[in-house]
């Protein structure tokens, strides 16, 4: 769920569009469920989960990176700046 990356850290995550209420879901398998209010069209949810994370990590968006999975639920995303044990702590986990 949470590697090291070169850049910072990797982040998998297992998108919810269309929630009602935006935030961390809890674990499925490998990856970190994340609901976000925003629906599955035309980036709008992808969107949302980048700026949802960067709130959640005290980062700017642009920190924040969808490397794999646009068009998935599963996502790959890289957290530059961020080591994992920080984003761990951060995200509560």
């Amino acid at each position: 769920m949470i590697e090291p990356h070169t850049e910072g850290t990797l982040l998998r995550v297992r998108a919810q569009p269309g929630a009602r209420r935006p935030g961390i879901v809890g674990v499925l398998g490998t990856e970190l469920k994340v609901a976000v209010a925003a629906p599955a069209d035309q980036g709008r949810a992808n969107a949302a989960l980048v700026e949802l994370l960067a709130k959640l990590l005290a980062v700017p968006k642009s920190a924040v990176r969808l490397e794999r999975g646009p068009t998935s639920r599963s996502k790959l995303l890289v957290i530059a700046g961020l080591n994992p044990e920080t984003v761990r702590q951060r995200l509560g986990l």
